[in-house]
């Protein structure tokens, strides 16, 4: 994580625009929120998503419908709404620009305009807004159990006197987080990883736990 991301002006409401590859990335954000926030979180769901699995609105989750043109523009409002409400934590929203879950190496993305649409909204209340680029990926490296890996961007802030056009902010945020993805990558294969922070540890894995019987009775010295 950037050091300038926890140090945001808490006054200044943040999205946070992430790509979309496994069904948990709704639980991240509630993760990181409590690890290294004190946030209003809010996370926007695709509508049949969240019809499916409504314990997500307990995160802060609401949805947008994309096949309803007039029901997306009042989830667009409606977000615009909650961060700019007046609120002594600062607003955050988590988003997901791809709008589905695709694999985590597709290239080119395909990012809706729907957050662009948000950042307008808000910068029509508000004189300025972050965007925090978030990615993530899920690998098998040393272990039986899989590791997630999840990197921030350093925080670019949006003011209205130079807010770009929806098109080359969709455009931005794009090629932003097609070049993170594959930063993030060549960090995983390259196995340079010592700068990252363990948050959370799982239950040992087999490896280790054969590792230790061994160590214990000495076997295989």
């Amino acid at each position: 994580m950037d050091p300038g991301v926890p140090e945001m002006d808490t006054g200044i409401p943040v999205v946070f625009y992430c790509n979309h590859a496994y069904w948990w990335d709704g639980f991240w954000s509630q993760l990181c929120t409590e690890e290294f926030f004190r946030q209003n979180l809010h996370i926007i769901i695709e509508y049949p998503q969240l019809n499916r699995h409504r314990f997500f609105t307990r995160l802060g989750a609401f949805s947008i419908d994309r096949t309803n043109a007039r029901s997306a523009l009042r989830s667009l409002d409606y977000a615009a709404g909650l961060l700019t409400a007046p609120s002594k934590s600062q607003n955050a929203l988590w988003l997901f620009p791809q709008g589905r879950i695709e694999h985590v190496d597709r290239r080119p993305l395909f990012f809706f305009k729907g957050t662009a649409g948000i950042v307008s909204r808000v910068l029509h209340r508000k004189s300025a807004l972050y965007l925090v680029s978030v990615v993530s990926r899920i690998e098998y490296l040393e272990e039986q159990k899989p590791e997630l890996l999840l990197s921030f961007r350093p925080p670019l802030l949006v003011t209205s006197a130079d807010c770009p056009s929806p098109g080359e902010l969709t455009s931005m945020m794009r090629q932003t987080t097609e070049d993170h993805l594959d930063g993030l990558k060549a960090l995983v294969m390259n196995r340079s990883l010592d700068e990252s922070r363990i948050v959370i540890h799982g239950r040992e894995s087999i490896n280790r736990k054969v590792e230790r019987y061994r160590r214990l009775f000495g076997i295989g010295r």
